[in-house]
């Protein structure tokens, strides 16, 4: 699957196991949508980079730079045109669609700008649903549901349903079913996008805390505020990086 018109980066190695410490190695991956016909839309060229365990990173661009896309990709809810793709040293640029989505339930939680909860469920029953996908047995997975609400300050509204809750904790809500399966990363698309000033604040400083404790973060925004709070910016334009800024000191909220 890989494009052998891409330009490479001297020294550039391609389908070599990663290191240890290396959690994503992405390289030379491109997305074309109707790819040889008219309205044909690269929408990422030849794209490459390297994210470390327990990173702290923001994918930073405007509608239609890119960002969604890179992140359907590093999600594994799509996979690339051309390039490779490593996740905790698996190849899985030429995976199925059934093994994508055992490693999106075992190893990515998802914090959408939308909440993307079900109404009729309790707060509790949504942060179930990801254990149930894996099998758990109900006494382990209702337990770790609470031990995640808890962790977000939700322990007092388990029963209570989406439409009882602020967008704030509807939110919250969304960070506890992400990590309660206990995934090593976080991919947060525009978490506080439907959020007042303050539940946003509220929201980073929930990423944040989680990152702090070992957990991977990959914030995609539009927002330059926002990304100033991650070490890492990675700045997309037209299908391309065009910076990748490691910030000197560690970010804080």
């Amino acid at each position: 699957m890989f494009d052998k018109n891409a330009p490479q980066a001297a020294g550039a190695v391609i389908n070599d196991p990663i290191k240890s410490d290396v959690l994503i190695d992405v390289q030379q991956i491109s997305k074309i949508y109707h790819e040889g016909q008219e309205n044909e839309v690269r929408a990422l060229n030849h794209v490459s980079l390297t994210v470390q365990n327990g990173e702290f990173l923001c994918i930073l661009g405007q509608s239609g730079s890119g960002k969604s896309t890179l992140m359907n990709i590093l999600g594994c809810l799509d996979i690339p045109t051309y390039g490779s793709y490593y996740l905790n040293g698996q190849a899985v640029s030429d995976m199925k669609p059934s093994v994508l989505s055992g490693i999106r339930n075992r190893e990515i939680g998802f914090v959408f700008q939308g909440f993307n909860l079900i109404p009729a469920l309790t707060a509790l029953e949504n942060v179930e649903l990801p254990l149930i996908y894996r099998g758990m047995g109900r006494e382990e997975r209702r337990q770790l549901a609470l031990d995640a609400l808890t962790a977000v300050g939700l322990a007092h509204r388990t029963d209570h349903r989406p439409g009882e809750m602020s967008g704030g904790q509807q939110q919250r809500v969304a960070i506890a079913r992400a990590v309660a399966t206990k995934p090593p990363i976080i991919m947060a698309d525009e978490p506080t996008g439907n959020l007042d000033s303050v539940s946003g604040q509220e929201i980073m400083e929930q990423l944040y805390t989680l990152n702090t404790k070992g957990t991977s973060i990959i914030l995609i925004t539009h927002d330059n505020r926002l990304a100033q709070m991650a070490q890492r910016i990675i700045t997309l334009q037209d299908g391309r990086i065009i910076s990748d800024t490691q910030k000197r000191e560690e970010s804080g909220i």
